[in-house]
Formats: structure tokens, C-alpha cells, sequence
């Protein structure tokens, strides 16, 4: 079957797929209150419907998956998701996106399964900010196992960093000096508004075309965009081993070049972070002889992909908070 396209040209052949919602972090912007599990929620997909899953995203033409959660971590499988997922005949590269909480301990462990991209959550690296961020004081561990990661040669380290008006948005130069002689990426987010936490965007939101402009006029230069990248605009410098990543969605025409889908842990197909629905794919995940259905279940929603979110219009869609779907 041919690749993956919606009726505006885009093709897909990157695929987000959370394996629990549940996050041990309690972030200012996402979970400020930490994560209440519902009775009445229906478990994460199991290892095997995973791989069926799996299997008929990659006939579409999906080389490139992201495990998120939530906190994959908090998955007590997570290294048997990463084999399984490794050997899917046609993923070429396996990323995971953690707030880091087990990656020094567990490191060696992901890699020998099979992942070979990873993304950390650090939106500061001011040590307080951080605890009052997240939650945790944690910071020194995580960057330490961020440099076990550079060390161990893994193929792609990046962190992620949401940008926050008077927590954290004037903090590039520290960026910059623990950029200098890394070769690592740093993202920086801008705050997006989800289903609960509209005060919080109100008083914290600023665009990221702002960091975008400072970088232009110190000398940093934008990167040709890879055609399974994420959302990110990358800039380089020459100074600089590391680069730096502005992902700007309220910017114009972010959604022009979107090439990802997502699956949340129960198995519901999201069009969209921010779409208005989900479509369940569970029921055709139940045994291997549903693949040809899976296929074209899949193939048959992609029309129903809008050309872009409403978030100008203030419509978050299904998305509670970012950790329910993967961010």
C-alpha cells in the first residue's frame, strides 16, 4: 500500500504512540496537582496489540515512532515495548520522549532493547526552578543521565524545554553556555493551551518567535527540515556544538508541514494533539488476522485531518493536558 497521505499532501510517517497516561512529575503546566488515575479507564494497549498496531502502521509506510506517555517510564514493560517495537520490520528509528526521572538507571537497559533517539523534559537549568516546576528536585540526576547518553553515543539527545512568561523565558545565555561543547539539541516550546489550564497559559504564555528573533540576530542560522522531523525549526551556530530547536505552534502555517499521527494508551487514533475527536482502533487489535482491517480503518480516517488546529480560536479539542495524549 502506498504511503500515508491526507487529501492537503501531507504524508505521515511518524508515529507518537503513548503507553500510559499516568506521569510521576506533577509540572506547573501540565499536571500541577499530579495524576488521579480513573477506576473506570480502561487499561494501556497490551504488548501484543501494541505490536499489531504497530504492524499495520508500518504497511502505511511509518519508519519513525515515538514512545511517550505521560511518563513511559512509569510502564513497568517498557523495555519489552522497546524490543517488540525495535523489531517491527520497517521501523528504522525509535524514539522516547521521559521526563528522565529513571534515565540513569535504566539507560543501558532502552538502548540494548532497541532505542536510539530520546528526549528529555528539562524546562530549566536552575535547580530550584526546576523542583518548583516539577515537583522533584531531580535536576542534577537527569542531566547526569543526559550525559551518560551523549557518552554512550546514542544517535539523537535532545531536551525539551516549555517556555513560560516569568518562570523561565530569560534564561538562553545558561542555554547557551551548556550548549558550547555539547552536541545535543535543546527545543524550546511554546506554553500551549489545553482543556484545564487556561489561567495558567493567561499568565504565562509567550511566543516563541521571540527567542526565534534572538537567535537570528546573534548568528544563529535555520536548518534544512528533515522530512520525518518533528515540529521543531532548528538553528546552528558555528560556535556551538549543540543547536537549538523553536517549536512555535501558534506561529503561521505550523501545521502546514505536520507529518506525525498519534495513538493514545488505550488505542484511539488522534488526528490531531488538538483535534475534536478520536477514533478507536482497539477492537481491531485483537488478533493478527485483523491486520488488513487495522490497514485500512487507518488509511480510511486520514481525509478526516483538518488542515490545522484552532488554537487561535481557543479550541483545545479532546486534550484535557498534554500528558492524556503524548504531548
Amino acid at each position: 500500500m502506498s504511503p500515508l497521505a491526507d487529501r492537503y499532501g501531507r504524508r505521515f510517517p511518524y508515529l507518537r504512540l503513548s503507553v500510559i497516561p499516568a506521569c510521576n512529575f506533577r509540572c506547573t503546566y501540565c499536571l500541577p496537582h499530579g495524576y488521579h488515575a480513573d477506576a473506570k479507564a480502561p487499561a494501556p494497549l497490551s504488548l501484543a496489540e501494541i505490536t499489531r498496531l504497530l504492524r499495520g502502521f508500518t504497511e502505511l509506510g511509518m519508519h519513525k515512532l515515538r514512545i511517550t506517555g505521560g511518563e513511559p517510564s512509569v510502564r513497568h514493560d517498557l523495555s519489552e515495548i522497546l524490543r517488540t517495537a525495535a523489531a517491527v520490520p520497517g521501523i528504522s528509528k525509535l524514539a522516547m520522549t521521559t521526563n528522565g526521572s529513571l534515565l540513569a538507571k535504566r539507560l543501558h537497559e532502552w538502548m540494548d532493547a532497541g532505542l536510539n533517539a530520546i528526549n528529555v523534559s528539562v524546562d530549566t537549568l536552575d535547580r530550584a526552578s526546576f523542583a518548583h516546576i516539577t515537583g522533584h528536585d531531580r535536576l542534577d540526576d537527569i542531566l547526569h543521565g543526559v550525559d551518560m547518553a551523549l557518552a554512550a553515543g546514542m544517535s539523537s539527545v535532545k531536551l525539551n524545554a516549555v517556555l513560560m512568561r516569568d518562570v523561565n523565558d530569560r534564561e538562553l545565555p545558561a542555554w547557551l553556555d551548556y550548549l558550547r561543547d555539547r552536541p545535543i539539541g535543546v527545543r524550546f516550546i511554546e506554553l500551549m493551551q489545553t482543556g484545564d489550564n487556561l489561567a495558567f497559559f493567561r499568565d504565562h504564555h509567550v511566543r516563541a518567535e521571540t527567542m526565534e528573533a534572538e537567535l537570528l540576530e546573534a548568528g544563529w542560522q535555520v536548518l534544512p527540515r528533515a522530512a520525518d522531523a518533528g515540529p521543531a525549526r532548528e538553528y546552528r551556530h558555528a560556535d556551538y556544538a549543540g543547536r537549538i530547536g523553536i517549536i512555535a505552534p501558534y506561529s503561521k502555517d505550523f501545521c502546514a508541514g505536520c507529518n506525525r499521527l498519534r495513538v493514545t494508551a488505550t488505542g484511539d487514533l488522534r488526528l490531531c494533539l488538538f483535534g475534536e475527536f478520536g477514533i478507536p482502533l482497539r477492537p481491531l487489535l485483537q488478533s493478527d488476522e485483523q491486520l488488513e482491517d487495522l490497514v485500512h480503518a487507518i488509511g480510511g480516517q486520514i481525509g478526516r485531518k483538518e488542515q490545522g488546529h484552532f488554537l487561535h480560536e481557543g479550541r483545545t479539542g479532546v486534550t484535557p493536558h498534554l500528558a492524556s495524549t503524548g504531548g
